[in-house]
Parts: C-alpha cells; sequence; structure tokens
C-alpha cells in the first residue's frame, strides 16, 4: 500500500518557512516529496502550491503530520492510501 499526502497551500510565501520547518522535523516518514507553485498568471499573483508527499512508517506518525500542517493559515490536507 502506498501513502499519499497532498497539500493545497493558499497563502505560500507566508506559509513556506513553518510548512518547511514541519516537513524537515517529519523527514523520517517522507519517502517523497514534490511541489508546485504558481506566482502568476496573466498579471494576477496567486501565492498558491500544491505538494505531494508519499509518506511511510505508523498511521499515527503520519495522523500527527497531517494535524501539524493543517494548523498552518491557508494549508489543506488530504490523505490517499493507494
Amino acid at each position: 500500500m502506498t501513502n499519499i499526502l497532498i497539500l493545497s497551500i493558499q497563502n505560500r510565501k507566508t506559509g513556506a518557512v513553518k510548512i518547511q520547518e514541519i516537513l524537515t522535523s517529519s523527514d523520517c516518514i517522507i519517502k517523497t516529496r514534490l511541489g508546485f507553485h504558481d506566482d502568476s498568471t496573466e498579471n494576477v499573483s496567486l501565492d498558491i502550491g500544491i505538494v505531494i508527499l508519499v509518506v511511510f512508517g505508523r498511521k499515527e506518525s503520519i495522523k500527527k503530520l497531517i494535524v501539524k500542517l493543517n494548523s498552518v493559515d491557508g494549508v489543506k490536507s488530504k490523505f490517499v492510501e493507494i
């Protein structure tokens, strides 16, 4: 089974430092990390981002990571088991 955590970040510029701290503190359960961001489209500043994480380990550790990430303003996450 593969565990995927998808993050939608609405305030990327203001939340990036906190998100990075959380991900670094949980690096022992993160197998893969892929991030996308878009600063502007057609002269409109978006300040949004998407992060896709492949995570492994105990469900308890994954749930703690989700709670920490969701505590950051503008972050929403979705956990998927495939």
